[in-house]
């Protein structure tokens, strides 16, 4: 029970830290911060085969489209 309200606590934070930082790539680190938590919660609720749908396809590849995506643009956001 501990460990599942200090995930969801955690998501919610990397979530509003990943709106509020100007900079992308920090923003994306934060959003694979949080793909991660929610592997985790997944694991929790007894859905391995989400979780793992979850840690591949969301904190993985995402990521890396991201992070290709703002290799070809600014960085910074204005």
């Amino acid at each position: 029970m501990i460990i599942e309200s200090l995930s969801l606590m955690l998501i919610v934070l990397s979530a509003a830290l990943a709106v509020k930082v100007k900079d992308l790539l920090i923003s994306t680190a934060f959003l694979a911060v949080m793909s991660l938590l929610l592997a985790l919660q997944y694991y929790l609720l007894q859905a391995p085969d989400v979780a793992i749908t979850e840690a591949a396809v969301g904190a993985c590849l995402s990521t890396a489209i991201f992070v290709l995506a703002i290799k070809h643009t600014s960085r910074v956001e204005k």
